[in-house]
């Protein structure tokens, strides 16, 4: 414990440390605040004049017009709001909400939106996947909405998934286990959850940061000559740095996200965390959770996948023998995924982005996205969902790497 506290002690004595700490905790809060800044809204007030707002106001002002539609998403509910929706849209000669007299949308169909939301996926052609028009859709079939829903999974995936069955099984299986009926509580979007992600990546580059030194910065000053002559100067040694980079790095991502999520959820309403996935992203989103649930468990997700890539890093700095290579080497796995996920066409793009270390928590291919996805690692009749096949990848990287690490740095000869 003593070599534990010391090692504590070191890493937190250096500048960089403290200002990518303070940095990360000040960005929690600045990325849960940013979203908010998108919000807008507009309409004409009793004495004629235009009155636009933004930011808290504009939030607020939507929730309070949308309070009615809050609660339940029953069939019933759904076919009032599209009967309200195309009455509306007939008496003024109009086929698309957008093409509404000023004014008219934000008084008669706002209010109702958020029951809309998914409709049009929902009907959408079983062979093109083209949704749609709501004025298209009659309202009597729409008592029958969430058999629909599974309906529309199962076409879905045969588009996604044409060459397994296994995982249109799979999919179709899980769907039918989400609750239902729906829940929605307006005032949030998934803007909110997108920074969530970019909080992660950045909690994630700057443990990276401070993780990459820690074996190769004694290499490189001549130091660890002399620690390896004491008598704990290999594995207990070792074994103390490793867990004292994963200490700072797990505890500065538990307190990041916390803030965040906490921060976020005051802005926005803890009300809106009772809504179900599936009324913020698509209406057959295969998580059986709601938004509040979603945020823990990314977050436990994106913990895991930073406690991987920082035992990663703690690999390489053991492996190498200046700081520069070992930071270098560990930010190019850092922001691979998101390189991979962009270059790497299919199949390899869905296998390496659900095992590199970072991709919990990456730009373009983060668990968040992948649970939002349809996307299925499958081998043979084996068909296992991407978020799953992450967070496995997670747990067995974070061992695996941390034994590496030592076993490298007790092996290393100068």
């Amino acid at each position: 414990m003593r070599i534990l506290r010391l090692e504590l002690k070191r890493v937190l004595k250096a500048r960089i440390t403290w200002i990518l700490l303070a940095l990360a905790l000040l960005l929690s809060v600045l990325l849960a605040w940013l979203p908010t800044t998108y919000c807008y809204s507009n309409y004409t007030d009793e004495a004629g004049n235009e009155v636009n707002l933004t930011g808290l106001a504009s939030i607020a002002y939507e929730k309070q017009l949308q309070s009615e539609a809050g609660g339940m998403v029953t069939p019933e509910r759904v076919r009032e709001a599209v009967e309200t929706y195309q009455r509306c849209l007939a008496a003024y000669g109009v086929t698309e909400s957008y093409d509404l007299p000023e004014g008219i949308y934000e008084r008669e169909i706002l209010p109702i939106a958020p029951l809309l939301h998914g409709v049009k996926e929902a009907f959408a052609d079983p062979d093109t996947g083209m949704a749609p028009t709501i004025m298209e859709i009659a309202p009597e079939e729409i008592d029958d909405y969430y058999n629909v829903c599974e309906s529309r999974i199962a076409a879905l995936m045969e588009m996604e998934q044409p060459d397994s069955q296994a995982a249109r099984r799979k999919a179709v299986e899980m769907y039918g286990k989400v609750g239902k009926p729906f829940q929605v509580y307006p005032g949030m979007s998934s803007t909110v959850m997108d920074y969530q992600n970019i909080m992660g990546f950045l909690v994630l580059l700057f443990c990276v940061v401070i993780a990459a030194p820690v074996f190769s910065a004694d290499y490189q000053s001549g130091a660890d000559d002399i620690l390896r002559c004491t008598r704990h100067g290999r594995t207990r040694l070792g074994a103390a740095k490793l867990l004292a980079a994963l200490i700072i790095s797990g505890t500065t991502f538990v307190v990041c996200a916390a803030v965040h999520i906490l921060t976020s959820d005051s802005l926005f309403g803890w009300e809106c965390t009772r809504t179900s996935v599936q009324m913020l992203y698509s209406i057959v989103t295969l998580a059986n959770l709601n938004v509040g649930e979603f945020q823990l468990l990314f977050a436990v997700a994106g913990l895991l996948s930073v406690l991987a890539s920082v035992s990663f890093t703690l690999f390489l700095s053991a492996r190498c023998r200046s700081t520069v290579a070992s930071l270098a080497c560990a930010l190019v796995f850092s922001v691979a995924p998101v390189i991979i996920s962009m270059a790497v066409p299919g199949a390899l793009s869905t296998w390496l982005c659900s095992v590199l270390p970072a991709s919990g928590t990456s730009i373009q291919a983060s668990i968040l996205y992948a649970m939002t996805d349809f996307q299925f690692l499958t081998l043979g009749g084996l068909a296992v969902w991407t978020p799953f096949a992450m967070i496995g990848a997670s747990v067995i990287e974070i061992p695996l790497f941390s034994y590496l690490a030592v076993r490298s740095y007790c092996r290393h000869n100068a």
